[in-house]
């Protein structure tokens, strides 16, 4: 017994610092997440005010690098925030964390790092991706987005698509194709996170979980940058 308490204590140990540096990385690519998306909303032609405004959810993917998954994909990790309410009309989320994959996202970087930052456009297509995974123009319509702060929102592009992409790298921002990657929640991201099981759907739409410290700068960004949903309402039931 002595035996089993002592190899019982000693695995502890070794899982304790495990876990919380699974939970610092996740911290720091929150905290990452929250400085692009200031920095990207700082700049003259950034992303278009009413677009933001009519957006449901914000994903960010800080600092991607082309890392080969099978022949030629990659993979990005980031986080996602959706308006709260049963139409998206309330306030900012706790954030989910997301990941980003697909041999598209490897065509964009060029061996630099790059940001993307993806915007969910109805709700259908933010309840889709919270509940798995979802092929960008294939089981959601994508596009890349329009920069500038007076391009145009009510074009056929950004009307017909439910998400909407984006591209930084070298200084240089811009609407970029991500069609044929895909989108999905990351479960084990989210368990160092918050420190326990729980789903995307239930931390965005369930409110199950508080804004973590980390989350806080990105969630006050967007509640002050667009504190309201302004769709059309009969597009959000």
């Amino acid at each position: 017994m002595g035996r089993l308490m002592a190899l019982i204590c000693a695995t502890a140990l070794i899982a304790v610092p495990a876990l919380t540096r699974d939970n610092d990385r996740e911290e720091k690519r929150l905290e990452n997440s929250g400085l692009v998306l200031k920095e990207i909303l700082d700049i003259p032609d950034d992303i278009p005010a009413d677009l933001l405004n009519k957006a449901e959810c914000v994903a960010i993917f800080p600092s991607v690098l082309k890392v080969a998954i099978g022949i030629g994909g990659s993979y990005g990790r980031g986080v996602m925030t959706c308006r709260t309410g049963e139409h998206y009309t309330g306030h900012w989320s706790a954030p989910s964390m997301m990941a980003l994959e697909g041999a598209n996202i490897g065509l964009q970087l060029g061996g630099t790092a790059t940001d993307f930052v993806l915007m969910v456009m109805n709700p259908r297509g933010a309840d889709a991706i919270l509940s798995s995974k979802v092929k960008l123009g294939g089981d959601a319509s994508a596009a890349a987005g329009p920069i500038g702060r007076t391009a145009q929102a009510d074009t056929d592009v950004t009307m017909r698509s439910e998400i909407l992409t984006y591209s930084r790298a070298r200084g240089l921002f811009l609407g970029v194709s991500l069609e044929g990657s895909t989108l999905r929640p990351n479960p084990s991201a989210n368990r160092h996170l918050y420190g326990r099981d729980v789903s995307a759907k239930d931390i965005i739409r369930g409110g199950k979980v508080g804004v973590p410290a980390a989350g806080r700068h990105l969630v006050s960004l967007l509640n002050q940058k667009s504190p309201k949903n302004l769709s059309d309402p009969k597009s959000l039931k």
